[in-house]
């Protein structure tokens, strides 16, 4: 048994190592009883600081001036890059004019530093770090059975076909196999840099508890805050499955139309600030508030999107697009490439304007005034546009016989994946033109307003229907639901213009009924889409008008 410890766990002596402590040295940092105290400054008193063993750890050990062998450093020359000095040179030469300060303020100063970075770094960071790494290893965990149900996929293909495309169906295996490989060592590439990271988090933070505990004055002087370096968190890998597309059987060209292995497609997401401000459920207003209207002129107002810094822009039954401020000022007008009317309408992540031309075909970017065409469609009509928190771009579309419907992903003017089908195999949307808006949640489902079949369609990021809404059964609220427009918020919540009720339907991330909106004299309630702190926008069909509603109590900024 350690002889200076008891079943009492009473500190002793380091010298002696049997009497109970009295005192301790806070330069040498030792326990020492009263006769031992003798024997320890025996070197010289003034190398040592003996304090009562209750106040240990209390003295400042001041650095020795370089200059005046015999004097400690309580002071910084500023003028000398804050280089520690005696009071000896302060009346020197060298030192003559020059800004002098206490070295106690700066340890003070740095103290705090230390104490918030400490408090910072196990609170924060280093939270923010194990949830990445986890995200990381979910992703790998179910890495398996994502590759198992695409080959399912290909193989539920393969069977109906005979015998000449297995050597095909082999192959297309062996693509995949390979892509995983590609897919996993991305993976824990992006986990192992995670790990390296959260290994220097933990030594900081040894090296802080460490600091935090000592009284020494350099090493607490000298400490430079790595915080700003841990908080410039890393993108979050979202590497997405590849998907097989099948086609129709022909003998001559069996490989390349049984079906086609999209590339791994890999994207970084931002990780949340660490100072973003808690989002956390903010409460409806009892009554929601008319805040403006803006009267557009159009006779046949479809859609709306906000631009941002309280513009908004618009489109109706003409071949021009127009953007205003909330006050109702025209601000730019733009007309259509082709001169049709435009169908769709979006607003991407560098505040460019997007639009669907259903008659050419075509979406298009509006940039510095100058219309380019980013995607052009074979077979399909482009309808409503929506831009995802990624970057992406997500297009409802429907054939050109009119027979079907889907939404399609786009990554630039390049197919990133098809929403068409649900698990059964059966349709998820109307196969017809009517209109059917589209808007991505923060949880990042995607919900389509199919207003032919009355009902909101909502589907994950992998193309899993999540529920369908079909409307509200109140007996307030006769007559057929009809979505038109569909937007989402800050908290996830889905809201959706029931065009022949002449109200709003707000629906929780689960399909939920929350509440309407009805008192504000709405009017044919068409496109919607909120600004960035959660204030709505509606389209009237008839009269033309935007009408810009308050929803919540609070107004803070949403992120």
């Amino acid at each position: 048994m350690d002889p200076r410890s008891s079943a009492q766990d009473v500190h002793r002596c380091d010298l002696c190592e049997t009497a109970i402590v009295h005192s301790y040295c806070d330069v040498c940092h030792v326990n020492l009883c009263k006769p031992c105290i003798g024997e320890h400054i025996s070197d010289g008193y003034q190398k040592h600081a003996i304090v009562p063993f209750q106040e240990r750890r209390s003295t400042l050990i001041y650095p020795k001036c370089r200059t005046h062998e015999h004097k400690k450093c309580k002071l910084q020359c500023k003028s000398c890059g804050n280089s520690f000095i005696c009071s000896s040179c302060t009346a020197s030469e060298h030192h003559r004019g020059h800004i002098f300060v206490e070295v106690l303020h700066s340890y003070k100063t740095q103290k705090e530093i230390v104490k918030k970075d400490t408090e910072e770094l196990e609170n924060s960071i280093s939270p923010k770090y194990e949830e990445i790494a986890r995200d990381l290893e979910n992703q790998l965990a179910n890495l398996d059975g994502g590759y198992e149900k695409l080959t399912k996929t290909m193989s539920k293909q393969g069977e109906q076909w005979h015998r000449e495309i297995d050597a095909i169906i082999n192959k297309m295996k062996t693509e995949i196999s390979e892509i995983k490989v590609k897919h996993r060592d991305i993976l824990q590439k992006h986990l192992d840099e995670i790990k390296q990271i959260q290994s220097l988090i933990k030594d900081t933070f040894l090296i802080l508890i460490e600091l935090e505990k000592s009284t020494e004055v350099s090493p607490t002087i000298e400490y430079s805050s790595k915080i700003r370096e841990f908080s410039k968190l890393p993108h979050k890998a979202q590497v997405t499955l590849p998907t097989f597309i099948p086609k129709s059987v022909d003998r001559n060209k069996l490989y390349t139309l049984f079906g086609e292995i999209t590339p791994l497609s890999t994207a970084t997401k931002e990780v949340s600030p660490l100072n973003q401000p808690n989002t956390s459920v903010r409460e409806l207003l009892n009554e929601p508030e008319l805040v403006a209207t803006v009267q557009t002129t159009y006779t046949k107002l479809r859609n709306v999107a906000f631009l941002g810094k309280e513009k908004i822009w618009t489109l109706g039954e003409t071949n021009d697009i127009k953007c205003f401020n909330i006050n109702g000022s025209l601000l730019q007008t733009i007309k259509t490439k082709s001169k049709n009317c435009p169908n769709g309408l979006a607003v991407d992540s560098d505040g460019n304007l997007l639009y669907s031309d259903l008659l050419a075909n075509t979406v298009n970017k509006v940039k510095n005034g100058q219309i380019e065409e980013l995607i052009r469609l074979q077979g399909w009509k482009p309808d409503k546009l929506c831009v995802t928190s990624t970057g992406d771009l997500l297009v409802t579309m429907y054939s050109d016989d009119r027979t079907q419907s889907k939404v399609v992903r786009y990554t630039g003017s390049s197919e990133k994946q098809t929403i068409q089908f649900d698990d059964e195999s059966k349709p998820l949307y109307s196969g017809n033109s009517n209109t059917k808006h589209i808007a991505e949640n923060r949880n990042h489902d995607i919900c389509v307003a199919d207003w032919a079949v009355g009902a909101v369609v909502v589907v994950n990021q992998d193309r899993e229907l999540r529920w369908r809404y079909t409307g509200h059964p109140s007996v307030t609220k006769n007559g057929p639901f009809k979505p038109w427009g569909i937007t989402t918020d800050s908290q996830n919540r889905i809201l959706t213009s029931n065009y022949m009720n002449h109200f709003i339907h707000i629906l929780d991330q689960n399909g939920q009924f929350f509440r309407y909106i009805d008192n504000c004299d709405l009017e044919n309630p068409t496109g919607l889409c909120v600004d960035n702190i959660d204030n709505l926008f509606v389209c009237e069909f008839y009269k033309g008008n935007v009408k810009e509603i308050k929803y919540y109590i609070d107004g803070h900024q949403c992120l």
